[in-house]
């Protein structure tokens, strides 16, 4: 696995003391774990969406390279709580903390706790599009089907 150097700026004094700061788990994470940098619990009613802070900033190394936000699969799947919109972005320019949107699409009320890893963020390298617009696209195989097209 190759690294990058990534720049990240602790926006509180409890990252590394109190609430963990980000990590891998593993050796063969893909994801580094983001905790939770709240003061007090935050619980999530059934339905309910909330930005929560992990009290970073990074800085990625040039515009070829994203931060995305991904969903815990154990949060998920388990208690019913997931990022509303799929995946975050963090563009290579952004300098703000990074914030966790989270929903609660279970039928119980669910309890952030101070430090609980809250979702995973994987740097991934970008290809910037160079954009040609044309009046037709070159034929394939399976042309325009979509949504089940190739079969199940």
């Amino acid at each position: 696995m190759s690294a990058l150097e990534l720049k990240v700026k602790f926006l509180s004094d409890k990252i590394g003391g109190e609430i963990p700061a980000p990590f891998y788990a593993t050796e063969g994470s893909a994801g580094m774990d983001l905790p939770a940098c709240i003061d007090e619990p935050l619980t999530l009613a059934p339905g309910d969406r909330v930005a929560v802070p992990t009290g970073i900033a990074i800085a990625l190394p040039d515009s070829g390279y994203v931060g995305l936000v991904f969903a815990r699969s154990s949060l998920g799947l388990k208690k019913g709580v997931t990022l509303p919109n799929a995946v975050g972005v963090i563009d290579s320019d952004y300098r703000g903390e990074i914030l966790v949107a989270l929903t609660n699409i279970s039928d119980e009320p669910y309890t952030i706790a101070k430090g609980e890893r809250i979702a995973q963020l994987v740097i991934m390298p970008v290809c910037v599009a160079d954009i040609s617009v044309v009046e037709e696209l070159p034929d394939t195989d399976r042309g325009d089907g979509g949504f089940g097209s190739t079969g199940r």
